[in-house]
């Protein structure tokens, strides 16, 4: 016997489905899957784990909606009050330049007609209450930590232990987690989840397929003057602040009233290790045509999250004996069309299919073997296979990419007879010795901000006294070669302040400190770290962000 409260067995609860993540993949996963049951008259339980504090506190994005698959879920969605009001009324693209701006025609993948400007945050809370009212249970500040396996199996996760201290062990506050037990488990955790990459390298499910490909998005909710608001208006950008080499580009959506959502993403596939994100952004809003915008306004919201950007050539293995992999943690966004809310939701949606199919034949296979082979003869499919060659390109630089894309899109139509590959992103840093130091100005406090204020807008929070998330698998790499070698880009490429090199009174002695409390959990630092040295772990449910309309 032992008096250790962590050996104490975990309460279970079982279902047919259980869903990781409340964000749009899993979220019609679970809807779809009810419809079908209540189509057939059958019994489907399904539950949906969130480690956010409630649906939506996680989620953000630009964000313009192609409704394809919600009319496909929804065909009367308008009528049930979807957050989904403000059309795209105007497309524009631009190039800019130090001191000005250059309009170009907006890439067919691009426009917008027919779309509308959201929030995506608003948009899963919806999708939330019409899951319920399906009979979906919802368990939002429920962080899967652990993935619970018989055999070679998957039968469901763990969430994690409340109440560990930062020393490890047990406080008056302990909880154990709840052991969640399912025929079939789904993970729909986005952008880099931590089960996810546990599932890739116990299935090798990245076996025959390219590595996936990265980009960092930052993120503002700007008030503006309401004689500059021009509702449905959409603009994107390419060029400065970013050199010819390296992948990014802006977004700014006029929606609700007067308001305006603006950001920037930079590929993480970037070389130099001075280079900063959130500082390219901060930097981006001073151009002169940003900030006549802006000028007047408030900024009411900031976030930052990853997104795949490997696209057709980087979709791993989906499927494995108990479980299968929707939406972008699978990596299904459309990088062209800057969007990926419809075809994560399609893959939902699919995934349901097939796993209805599945359980009501009463398959003695694991595997959902077909879900696979029904995403292929999707439109879902089609699309990200005609665009697989866009985003690769721009390794060829600006202007390059341009051309090449110009010629894929309008003369082979996405159906060229090659296909580019993809490359791992933290393979991509070079060390500082090589790279030119890049000097950003200081934040002025009225267009550009530093990290700290951000993170406040953000609302991020964490119970203190817990372990760090952020977990170091050799200490000593974080100086040996990220400072020596790198000058520590973990400092610079987390939009969130969470990493910082300290030393003593002497400037002697440097150490990686990681201020946790601060992450808004984007995952950059699982990303990018040179070694692939930091890990990012799930902390206590509910902790991170807590977005309002992002």
């Amino acid at each position: 016997m032992t008096d250790d409260p962590r050996q104490t067995p975990r309460d279970v609860m079982e279902y047919d489905v259980l869903i990781v993540g409340a964000g749009p993949s899993g979220l019609s996963c679970a809807i779809r899957l009810k419809q079908l049951a209540a189509e057939k008259g059958k019994e489907l339980s399904v539950c949906i784990v969130e480690k956010g504090s409630e649906v939506g506190a996680h989620l953000m994005s630009g964000a313009v909606l192609e409704p394809r698959a919600l009319n496909e879920l929804f065909p009367n969605w308008q009528e049930l009050d979807a957050p989904v009001k403000d059309k795209v009324t105007e497309d524009h693209f631009v190039l800019l330049t130090e001191s000005g701006s250059m309009p170009f025609p907006t890439p067919p993948q691009m426009n917008n007609h027919g779309n509308y400007i959201i929030s995506l945050g608003y948009f899963g809370k919806w999708l939330a209450g019409q899951a319920e009212a399906l009979g979906v249970e919802i368990y939002p500040g429920f962080a899967a930590a652990e993935i619970l396996y018989d055999g070679n199996k998957v039968i469901g996760v763990a969430t994690g232990d409340v109440g560990i201290g930062k020393d490890g062990q047990p406080t008056d506050h302990f909880a154990r987690g709840v052991e969640l037990k399912a025929k079939q488990t789904v993970f729909a955790e986005g952008c880099r989840g931590s089960l996810t990459k546990m599932l890739m390298d116990k299935y090798d499910l990245r076996n025959g397929c390219d590595p996936q490909t990265y980009g960092l998005g930052v993120k503002e909710i700007w008030q503006i003057e309401s004689t500059k608001h021009k509702p449905g208006y959409v603009q994107h950008s390419i060029g400065w602040p970013m050199d010819a080499a390296t992948y990014g580009g802006s977004w700014i959506y006029h929606y609700g009233q007067n308001l305006v959502s603006i950001g920037f993403v930079v590929g993480l596939d970037y070389q130099n290790p001075y280079l900063s994100p959130y500082e390219e952004f901060q930097r981006f809003k001073t151009h002169p045509l940003i900030k006549q915008l802006l000028k007047g306004g408030k900024r009411i919201s900031y976030g930052a999250r990853a997104l795949n950007e490997g696209g057709y050539q980087s979709i791993p293995k989906l499927t494995f004996p108990g479980g299968l992999l929707i939406g972008d943690t699978a990596g299904f966004l459309n990088v062209p069309k800057i969007k990926g809310n419809h075809t994560a939701m399609k893959s939902g949606m699919i995934a349901a299919e097939a796993l209805f199919n599945h359980l009501t034949i009463g398959s003695a296979v694991p595997e959902v073997s077909d879900y696979r082979a029904r995403l292929e003869k999707s439109w879902l499919w089609k699309e990200l296979y005609e665009v697989r060659n866009i985003r690769p390109s721009f390794r060829l630089g600006l202007f390059a990419g341009l051309i090449y894309s110009a010629i894929d899109t309008y003369l082979f139509r996405g159906r060229a007879p090659w296909t580019f590959r993809n490359h791992a992103d933290f393979k991509q840093t070079k060390p500082a010795k090589e790279c030119k130091k890049i000097e950003y100005p200081k934040p002025d406090g009225v267009f550009s901000f530093d990290r700290l204020s951000s993170v406040f807008l953000s609302n991020t929070n964490h119970e203190e006294n817990q372990p760090a998330h952020l977990k170091l698998r050799d200490p000593k790499k974080a100086i040996d070669i990220n400072l020596n070698i790198y000058a520590s880009p973990e400092s610079r490429y987390c939009p969130a302040g969470v990493y910082e090199i300290v030393r003593d009174a002497d400037g002697n002695n440097p150490r990686l400190q990681i201020n946790a409390q601060n992450c808004v959990h984007c995952k950059t630092c699982d990303i990018k770290d040179p070694t692939q040295n930091i890990d990012w772990c799930v902390p206590e449910g509910g902790g991170g962000p807590n977005y309002q309309g992002m």
